[in-house]
């Protein structure tokens, strides 16, 4: 299956797996990189020792690398100078979400590395293909952890038609919901070169995700998701009012969910249960961060065989479309 995104990056499959806060270490990234896509590594709100280890557990294979930027911008711990020890690890790309990515843009360039920009609205897209994205991914609501509104299934083709008329060299991926073959044929057919999986991938045997939150997770359906503020509030994360993330539903997002002004008067309280729970895995006290595709999702197995599966799957799909 070849599209421009397996020419740029020369993959076997048009498929790269999201940088995941926390959840997409070395070992991911390495695994779906070996098995033809394009892995990347969650390097999420800065921590450098976490960044320097996950880079090491990727050993020699060829990653990206992901960053929250308005948590550069903050310029708080693991602030803008921690571009520069990724940039120093030559990643096969650097992926930008949550903010502006403008600032960042010449200096990444300057290294020679492709810049992602992940988006989650018409705006926005035209915002990073104006500072010099080589790679857009839109981004529908069905994602889990932090986005916006829109679907994925009318923001994709919006944004493809806005490239195709204006940036026609910038290539496009689809992320949000996506966690079968179905859904890489799908990303295709709307004008997309490839996809971005996080859940999927979340659940797979090289994830850093606990075993009951995966289990909890092959368990619900995406009707038990809900995006909320709630689980930033309880970490202390001051996430722009744009953004919420997905989650499964459990007992602290139905007791604070709408109640934000509640839970901040008991903050301390809730938010050391919620980190206790964080820290020991437990989907009970603490929130499952992944997307509606949960209901696609029926097991925990190695990255390559999510791979090679969602990839039989689309070619089967598309071939039998393409034979009428």
């Amino acid at each position: 299956m070849k599209t421009r995104l397996t020419e740029k990056f020369d993959l076997k499959h048009p498929v790269i797996s999201a940088p995941m806060a926390f959840a997409a270490g070395g070992r991911l990234a390495a695994a779906v990189t070996s098995a033809g896509g394009l892995g990347m590594i969650g390097g999420a709100y800065g921590d450098p020792d976490w960044l320097e280890q996950e880079f090491a557990n990727a050993g020699n294979a060829r990653v990206g690398c992901g960053l929250i930027t308005w948590k550069m911008a903050a310029k708080m711990a693991g602030g803008p100078e921690i571009l520069d020890r990724v940039l120093d690890h030559a990643p096969a790309a650097m992926f930008l979400s949550f903010g502006n990515p403008a600032p960042y843009a010449a200096q990444i360039a300057e290294a020679g590395v492709p810049l992602i920009c992940q988006v989650q609205s018409l705006r926005d897209a035209k915002a990073a293909a104006d500072c010099g994205a080589e790679v857009i991914v839109a981004q529908g609501a069905e994602a889990g952890g932090h986005g916006e509104k829109r679907a994925t299934m009318t923001l994709v083709p919006e944004v493809a038609d806005w490239l195709s008329a204006h940036a026609p060299d910038v290539l496009l991926l689809a992320a949000g919901g996506i966690a079968d073959g179905r859904g890489l044929a799908a990303a295709l057919m709307l004008g997309a070169d490839g996809v971005l999986m996080g859940s999927r991938f979340w659940a797979s045997a090289e994830a850093n995700v606990s075993s009951a939150m995966v289990d909890e997770a092959i368990a619900a359906t995406g009707d038990q998701t809900v995006r909320s503020t709630v689980m930033d509030v309880a970490r202390g994360l001051n996430w722009p009012q744009r953004y919420t993330a997905r989650v499964l539903k459990n007992a602290f997002t139905e007791r604070w969910h709408g109640d934000v002004p509640g839970l901040m008067a008991d903050a301390e309280a809730q938010a050391a249960r919620w980190v206790e729970g964080w820290a020991a895995g437990d989907p009970e006290r603490a929130n499952t961060f992944v997307g509606e595709a949960a209901g696609l999702i029926h097991d925990r197995p190695p990255a390559a065989d999510i791979l090679n599966a969602v990839v039989a799957e689309a070619e089967g799909l598309l071939r039998r479309n393409w034979d009428g």
